[in-house]
């Protein structure tokens, strides 16, 4: 609790900051490019009239899903990569290469094979969270203590309890950490993956009142986002929290 008291003031000193360069900005530019910050606050009734609760529904759902998907298959991947020699030599080079690639770049190819709804949306937070998985899992499988696995072994766990009582509970603070950066990188990019072939969406929502020059309001689906964001951060702090408390 007490941890997560001081996530919230962190977050509510960087909000003022981040409000105080805001508003010098809106005093020195004078454009409305960069609204007076209080004008956007003042908005945010409308935006709920806009029905923001149902486009941040959306937004979770799909990253909800491409979260599921990396960790279905980040992790057992993961987890053959360090376990197998040659698993980790076909496979390394895949993810050595993939793994800098700019994913946004593959938006393209996404709405080809999967459309322009939902699938590609889910696709791009999947590659970009997946990899990420992969490396985690592999890396911290690689420096779990040889010895734990002799204890297992003379104690006659099988193959299967050794992954559940040794090499999960092991790799469990580099995974979360991995999601932790992952998320906020999914989140990023909803503004880019939300802005085609749909109607809802956080990402829709901002692209939207971009389009119509609806600048109070394309600012406040930017700070409705960015709460969501650190939400998400904070959650997986919390459950890191409560699953690593040896850390």
């Amino acid at each position: 609790m007490k941890k997560l008291l001081n996530q919230i003031c962190l977050f509510l000193e960087g909000f003022l900051l981040i409000n105080v360069i805001w508003y010098i900005g809106y005093l020195t530019v004078q454009t409305t490019v960069i609204p007076n910050p209080l004008t956007v606050y003042m908005n945010f009734g409308k935006v709920f009239e806009d029905d923001i609760l149902i486009h941040i529904l959306y937004s979770l759902n799909r990253i909800g899903q491409g979260l599921l998907l990396s960790l279905l298959i980040g992790i057992p991947v993961g987890i053959v990569m360090a376990y197998s020699y040659r698993a980790n030599r076909i496979l390394y080079p895949l993810v050595y290469f993939s793994y800098p690639i700019p994913k946004t770049a593959l938006l393209p190819i996404a709405m080809l094979l999967w459309g322009m709804r939902d699938g590609s949306k889910v696709a791009i937070i999947f590659l970009i969270i997946v990899f990420q998985v992969i490396v985690a899992v592999r890396d911290s499988v690689q420096n779990i203590d040889p010895s734990l696995y002799l204890v297992t072994v003379s104690a006659g766990a099988t193959k299967g309890q050794i992954v559940r009582h040794v090499t999960l509970p092991a790799i469990m603070p580099e995974l979360l950490t991995s999601l932790r950066v992952s998320l906020g990188t999914a989140v990023s990019v909803l503004f880019f993956v939300e802005g085609y072939g749909t109607r809802h969406g956080m990402g829709y929502y901002i692209v939207d009142a971009w389009s119509r020059i609806d600048y109070i309001g394309m600012y406040s689906g930017i700070i409705v986002i960015s709460i969501v964001g650190f939400l998400l951060f904070a959650a997986v702090d919390f459950l890191s929290g409560r699953l690593c408390a040896w850390k």
